[in-house]
């Protein structure tokens, strides 16, 4: 290998996509527009309704906002890069990328220990919640996970940032450090030892915390009754769904960038290096957002809002339907029925038939 810097790198797994390259941009196109709509909506809905500016609320939108910064690092490069006929990025636009995806990747793995502390102390605590959980603390972390990710990674990010590349092809769709290590002119293990140690800082503390917070509510759980166990279940599923999805995720990419997976087909690697980054930030908007029954509602009060039925469904939620019930038809009785079912969607819970609050 020469000793010549190099300006660019060739991406070459968009060589491996070049024949679906059309499908491929409208697919990636729609998975962004989905990702910023459901994110953005969510934080709207959290932030306009004063009875959802609550911890865990509040921290949700923390993990959409990281989402939509995530997939902003990602998405609209590789929609431009599948376009291009060369697949080249410059050297210092891959730098920028590996610092946005590597910090997006420990801010969401930070950000979901927060949550996981913030469950344990509403199960374990719960008398106590209001006064451990300050608006002091809720800043504070809010900020922690974004300072403490930024702080870790550019310091050992500033090591490859005094290397010069020869190499100029990347493996991937996408720039990370450890292909840029690879493509230096100089060998530098003591980089790759480095980043062990990064992978153990950025993940360890908050894997304890998440295992930490569940075996402390495990053993709170062991001494409920079932109906408070189903409780704290429903209100620990999203995260613990959450947590799942990324780890399995940023699993895969680990794996994948420190072993030889040459044996595994090119189309596999490609996806599963792609799935830490975007399904989680399309399921946990949907998680957060129709697991929470109070951001449940708020949702489709949104999308209920320009539909005539939404009147009906407000005038049978609040017992009005008694002043016209009965002059309707039996058909339009039979129909108002099916409108007090789309209100049991929307409120959660079940509501008594048509004919019982009319005739009370």
């Amino acid at each position: 290998m020469e000793n010549t810097s190099v300006s660019s790198f060739t991406l070459t797994a968009y060589i491996v996509v070049e024949p679906h390259k059309q499908g491929l941009f409208a697919l990636f196109l729609l998975i962004y527009f989905m990702i910023v709509a459901l994110n953005i909506q969510l934080i709207a809905v959290i932030s306009r309704q004063k009875q959802l500016h609550q911890a865990m609320n509040v921290f949700t939108c923390n993990l959409s906002l990281n989402e939509i910064y995530g997939s902003t690092a990602l998405l609209p490069a590789t929609l431009s890069l599948l376009m291009s006929d060369s697949h080249e990025i410059s050297v210092q636009g891959c730098k920028t990328q590996v610092v946005f995806l590597h910090t997006y990747a420990s801010v969401e793995f930070s950000i979901l220990a927060v949550m996981g502390y913030d469950r344990y102390i509403a199960v374990c605590y719960p008398l106590h919640y209001h006064s451990v959980m300050t608006v002091s603390k809720i800043r504070l972390l809010l900020c922690l996970p974004w300072v403490y990710s930024w702080l870790i990674f550019m310091s050992y990010f500033s090591l490859t940032l005094q290397l010069e590349f020869c190499g100029r092809s990347l493996h991937k769709l996408y720039c990370v450090n450890f292909e840029l290590v690879k493509n230096s002119c100089t060998s530098s293990p003591h980089i790759s030892v480095v980043g062990l140690l990064l992978i153990l800082l950025l993940v360890a503390p908050q894997l304890l915390m998440i295992l930490f917070s569940y075996m402390k509510i495990i053993r709170v759980c062991l001494k409920l009754s079932k109906e408070s166990r189903r409780k704290v279940i429903n209100t620990c599923f999203p995260h613990l769904i959450s947590v799942a999805n990324y780890t399995l995720g940023s699993l895969f990419e680990i794996v994948q960038t420190r072993f030889d997976m040459s044996k595994m087909p090119q189309e596999s690697r490609i996806f599963l290096s792609l799935y830490f980054i975007m399904i989680p930030t399309i399921t946990n908007p949907v998680v957060y957002g129709f697991g929470n029954q109070l951001i449940r509602v708020h949702i489709l009060k949104f999308y209920f809002r320009f539909q005539r039925q939404r009147c009906t469904v407000e005038s049978i939620l609040a017992y009005c339907i008694t002043a016209w019930y009965a002059s309707c038809t039996r058909e339009e009785q039979k129909a108002l029925q099916g409108v007090i079912k789309m209100a049991q969607n929307i409120v959660g819970t079940q509501l008594p038939a048509i004919q019982d609050i009319h005739q009370a």
